[in-house]
């Protein structure tokens, strides 16, 4: 009785399942590392944060008493600029902040687009 053949593709052949499975995994699998899911994590909390203060900021636009003049510039300046005028007119600085945030502005001159 010859048993020592046996082991030796049975292992070749459960580690080339294992490489197989972990590259299939990884690829197409969904399956990522932990700094993979960290970073995924911070990306989509930013967006959140993000969504949350654009309310904020057409609030304080609509409380503006200069709203209609300022709605007007934002109209007549160029797409690249009316992110830099809301930071400017201090609407994307959010309360207890001491600077404005650009992402909030450039969402937030999307919303107004829409609006007005």
């Amino acid at each position: 009785m010859n048993t020592r053949k046996w082991p030796k593709p049975g292992l070749y052949g459960a580690g080339a399942g294992a490489v197989a499975l972990a590259i299939i995994g990884f690829s197409w699998g969904g399956w990522a590392t932990g700094a993979k899911a960290k970073q995924m994590a911070l990306e989509r909390a930013k967006i959140e944060v993000v969504a949350a203060l654009v309310p904020i900021c057409i609030d304080q636009s609509a409380n503006d008493p200069q709203l209609a003049e300022k709605i007007s510039l934002l109209k007549s300046a160029n797409s690249y600029d009316r992110s830099d005028m809301v930071m400017k007119i201090g609407w994307a600085t959010m309360r207890g902040a001491a600077d404005p945030n650009s992402q909030v502005a450039r969402a937030c001159v999307e919303k107004l687009a829409a609006v007005f």
